[in-house]
């Protein structure tokens, strides 16, 4: 069976969820090898962790060549490991790093290139939605190795024990790659809620909060979800940009998304309309993200919201 080898998405060794699930995905389509780029005293429990998931094999490789630079060096070392490899695929978390690294892969191997997936067929066909979750497309590479990046929450997590055999690659990165040096960065603010673009469930706030986003993120540590802003909150400085969803933010597409105080603008339904269950709390009954909800509640979010916290913590 062939080789489809998964790029390890992780911070600083600890593995993140949408990993587990490209290596659900993997397995549809051959034998799921993970792809380990990190500090070389990470890679065994980093391999420990991916085998519970069905990794058959982790490549890892040192990054002291990598880090400190932007994507360039990670697709010339992902582009050896697949020369070595020959797998039947190559799968990649659908982040904005994923997809760089993805179209640079397909160009260094010639290969056809699928972004933004939320579905993966045994046979390689691909499903995605396009303009703004208006349509949905099926698609299939048809040259060279199949290089594709798959949104997170687009598949199910599996255990299933996998050999986890750790095979120690070396790259040799070349200087042309290493034009681009990361000089500083500002590091995120750990908040203790799951990162945006992969939590199960997302609840957001718009310009309907006033500002006080007080209610939006009681419910949101109460379900255990991460939180979102609409473009007229980030613009009017309530919330940062990197929590911005919509079509000049992030793409989410979680199991639950809770809209509250958020007129739905087409740009902001760019961003979460491919969510499996939408809800929205909106004062303004005529307004237009209740054409797309499954539930919808016309009230006073700032009244709502907290009855609805209320009532998760009883059912805890």
């Amino acid at each position: 069976m062939s080789e489809v080898l998964v790029l390890v998405d992780h911070v600083d060794g600890a593995v993140r969820k949408p990993t587990y699930e490209l290596l659900a995905i993997a397995k549809r389509l051959g034998s799921p090898s993970a792809v380990f780029i990190g500090a070389a005293d990470k890679a065994e429990a980093a391999a420990a962790d991916l085998a519970k998931y069905g990794a058959e094999k982790v490549y890892a490789i040192d990054d002291a060549e990598v880090k400190g630079y932007l994507v360039a060096p990670k697709a010339e070392a992902l582009q050896q490991v697949a020369e070595a490899a020959s797998p039947a695929a190559i799968l990649l978390v659908s982040s904005a790093e994923g997809k760089e690294i993805a179209g640079r892969l397909a160009i260094k191997l010639g290969s056809g290139l699928i972004t933004d997936a939320v579905d993966v067929d045994a046979d390689g066909s691909t499903t995605q939605s396009v303009f703004a979750g208006s349509y949905t497309v099926k698609a299939k590479v048809t040259k060279g190795t199949p290089i594709i990046t798959v949104k997170p929450n687009s598949a199910a997590a599996e255990e299933g024990a996998g050999a986890g055999t750790v095979e120690q690659f070396s790259v040799t990165i070349s200087d042309a790659a290493k034009a681009a040096r990361i000089v500083a960065s500002n590091p995120r603010q750990a908040s203790g809620r799951p990162e945006l673009a992969e939590a199960a469930i997302v609840v957001s706030g718009g310009r309907g909060t006033g500002g006080d986003f007080g209610a939006v993120e009681g419910l949101a540590d109460a379900l255990g979800a991460a939180v979102g802003a609409s473009r007229a909150a980030v613009d009017s400085g309530w919330k940062p940009h990197n929590l911005q969803i919509g079509q000049t933010g992030k793409v989410v597409s979680p199991q639950l998304y809770v809209a509250a105080g958020i007129s739905g603008a087409i740009q902001h339904r760019a961003g979460m309309q491919t969510s499996k269950t939408i809800v929205a709390v909106n004062k303004d009954e005529e307004a237009p993200i209740f054409e797309l909800v499954d539930f919808g509640v016309v009230g006073d979010l700032h009244t709502v919201l907290p009855a609805a916290t209320a009532e998760v913590e009883k059912r805890k």
